[in-house]
């Protein structure tokens, strides 16, 4: 009995190893390069000039944000809460600003249209 106990451990040593090779060959051809894709849309969040971009237009969206809850008016709270947004989910600084001084030129058009 001492023999079949040295077998199976001896076996169980060697399908350890197979497996292991099998598993690492496995996840080598799951994760080639050929076969990830990445996003390029993705957020670099270190970038210094999309935290500045960041920091200028959340900044001047929550001015509008704050100004808007206070007076009660409609349309500064809707374009601060856009411009905020627009700092957090834009991912790049010169889309971000163009989006921002968009929102801000049309909710000063729509405030002299009496909005």
């Amino acid at each position: 009995m001492a023999e079949i106990g040295l077998k199976k451990a001896i076996h169980g040593g060697e399908s350890s190893r197979s497996c292991a090779q099998n598993q690492v060959s496995t996840w080598q051809a799951l994760a080639s390069p050929n076969k990830l894709r990445h996003n390029r849309m993705i957020v670099n969040w270190f970038s210094e000039n999309f935290l500045f971009a960041s920091l200028i237009w959340g900044s001047i969206g929550a001015g509008y944000l704050i100004y808007g809850w206070r007076q009660k008016a409609v349309m500064p709270l809707v374009g601060g809460a856009a411009m905020t947004a627009a700092s957090f989910f834009v991912s790049s600084a010169l889309l971000m600003s163009l989006a921002c001084i968009i929102v801000m030129v049309f909710v000063y058009w729509l405030g002299k249209q009496g909005y």
